[in-house]
């Protein structure tokens, strides 16, 4: 009866500290956006944006033809607006920035395949380091949305 009791009581603690623990892990969100389609890129805004507003540190990585919403000279793909709001997913993601602190960056190969320099990006945005995003995405707590 006694061994019952200290298993019983081992458990009860360990869920405690689980619990605790959990309790401690931020909610972390990374969005990865690679689809050329501006609907979807708006609609990865929008989700972004939703957590950040539900209390979530959010982060987001833009890779092939999404890189270039993080482009000074964007396509029009980036800058329209789209229904319902004709919100764009260029503007949606610089609000999200100087609003929410949110970070951006580009994948790692996105700038020498366009054969450019960090110059070409908008202020604020830089290119993400593979070691350092491959830890953001296994963090404990971490979401990623990938569109």
């Amino acid at each position: 009866m006694r061994k019952l009791a200290t298993a019983a009581a081992a458990a009860i603690a360990g869920l405690a500290l689980t619990g605790a623990a959990q309790a401690e892990t931020p909610n972390r969100l990374l969005t990865i956006l690679t689809t050329p389609e501006p609907q979807t890129q708006l609609m990865a805004m929008v989700l972004t944006m939703n957590a950040i507003a539900a209390g979530a540190e959010a982060q987001m990585m833009l890779c092939g033809p999404a890189g270039d919403i993080a482009l000074k000279d964007a396509p029009d793909t980036a800058t329209s607006g789209q229904p319902p709001r004709d919100a764009s997913p260029q503007g949606m993601m610089i609000s999200m920035m100087e609003t929410n602190g949110l970070k951006v960056q580009v994948c790692a190969i996105y700038l020498p395949g366009k054969g450019a320099d960090a110059g070409i990006l908008l202020d604020g945005v830089s290119a993400a380091a593979p070691d350092a995003m491959g830890a953001d995405i296994v963090a404990p707590g971490t979401t990623v949305l990938s569109f």
